[in-house]
């Protein structure tokens, strides 16, 4: 794995898109959607969100699943594409393939790469989004932070890269065994000082929550 070399410039501003995938339906919660499960007063799919745009993604695509219908009503996302996946129970794997075929036919400007987040780590803000976002170094860019050396969330996806990442996209495994076959490319973004990527799963988890 190459280790980033972050710029402060680029010569040019690619289009990198946020990818929200907020699918879940909170099993080991007891059926809570994740999108709607609140946060500093707001649900936490609009926080998901803003960090997404604070970061620099400034088209924002997000992947509902799990009562798809309340998180449109109850949430305010403005600006952002909402998508539908109809199959979200199969696991992330639906929801990424779902995300990156609503991001190939965005218009009217094409979408260079994909900087995909999930609804669940509220500890990962937009200092790690921007990070991931400016080791974009073309369509076919493969990038992800990392957390004291272990691989995690946001990854960022050239579009070049999409057709085999969503191949590989089945069950719970979404990209990781793309990731995995592909380990040479991928430039990590250490992003321990700024963030924490743990997981809003469990009862117990509730309590990161503000």
């Amino acid at each position: 794995m190459r280790y980033a070399v972050l710029m402060t410039h680029e010569t040019h501003e690619p289009l990198v898109a946020g990818l929200l995938l907020a699918a879940g339906g909170g099993r080991r919660l007891g059926g809570r959607p994740k999108a709607l499960l609140p946060h500093r007063g707001r649900p936490l799919v609009e926080h998901a969100v803003r960090m997404l745009r604070e970061g620099g993604c400034e088209v924002v695509h997000v992947v509902l699943g799990a009562a798809a219908e309340r998180v449109r009503a109850e949430a305010e996302l403005p600006g952002c594409v909402l998508v539908d996946n109809p199959e979200w129970a199969e696991g992330m794997g639906s929801s990424l393939r779902v995300g990156l075929d609503s991001l190939r036919a965005a218009a009217p400007v094409p979408v260079d790469a994909a900087l995909v987040s999930l609804v669940d780590q509220p500890g990962i803000g937009a200092a790690a989004v921007a990070r991931v976002r400016g080791a974009y170094g073309g369509r076919d860019a493969l990038a992800a932070a990392s957390y004291h050396g272990k691989r995690g969330h946001p990854v960022l996806f050239g579009a070049d890269r999409w057709a085999g990442i969503a191949a590989g996209a089945v069950g719970d495994r979404g990209a990781r065994d793309y990731l995995a076959a592909h380990r040479d490319a991928i430039t990590l973004v250490d992003c321990s000082d700024v963030a924490e990527p743990y997981d809003i799963d469990t009862e117990a988890d509730l309590a990161r929550l503000e």
